[in-house]
């Protein structure tokens, strides 16, 4: 599933975010930037130990925020950490928009051609898919507004209901796929 926003087109993709060989992947990290579980702890086990020891010396950041380092063994050249909110803990629409945002700003800067998204804030923290679905791609498409050196956007979602979700959501924003 396939669409373009001017020079820059937005896939849906189904599996496992270490695999794809995108220049960026966004990990969906804690304040704390400790890789535990879910999407963190398959970039940790997969990207090798110097992406912990990045993270332990950035120290942390704010929800909402994003940060980067390099990919360790992973195929691709950046990781993007970004911090989505804990469901219930308050302002989390805003709170995701901006981690989302944050993360796509963080790509600009490093001039990255492709890059990767999980369904942050899906996991452990709780955020509902649908709801999830709905504010990340339409801040993908509100920051698309603007040129951007970003070619491809992949939403990455490990299992089908994520995909589904995510593909729905497409549908509604962008119409008709390319």
């Amino acid at each position: 599933m396939e669409y373009k926003v001017g020079k820059t087109v937005i896939r849906l993709y189904q599996g496992d975010i270490t695999e794809l060989d995108t220049e960026a992947i966004v990990n969906a990290a804690n304040a704390s930037l400790i890789l535990g579980g879910g999407v963190a702890g398959a970039i940790r086990r997969k990207g090798g130990p110097s992406i912990q020891e990045e993270c332990n010396k950035i120290g942390g950041t704010m929800v909402g925020e994003a940060v980067v380092t390099s990919a360790g063994n992973l195929k691709a050249k950046y990781v993007i950490h970004a911090v989505g909110p804990r469901y219930g803990e308050g302002n989390e629409d805003e709170k995701l928009e901006n981690a989302t945002l944050n993360a796509l700003k963080r790509a600009q800067e490093k001039r990255v051609r492709s890059i990767a998204l999980p369904a942050i804030s899906t996991g452990i923290f709780g955020f509902p898919l649908e709801r999830a679905a709905k504010i990340m791609v339409e801040t993908v498409k509100d920051f698309l507004v603007i040129p951007s050196p970003v070619r491809l956007i992949v939403f990455a979602l490990f299992d089908k209901e994520a995909y589904d979700i995510f593909a729905q959501e497409l549908k509604k924003q962008f119409g008709k796929e390319v």
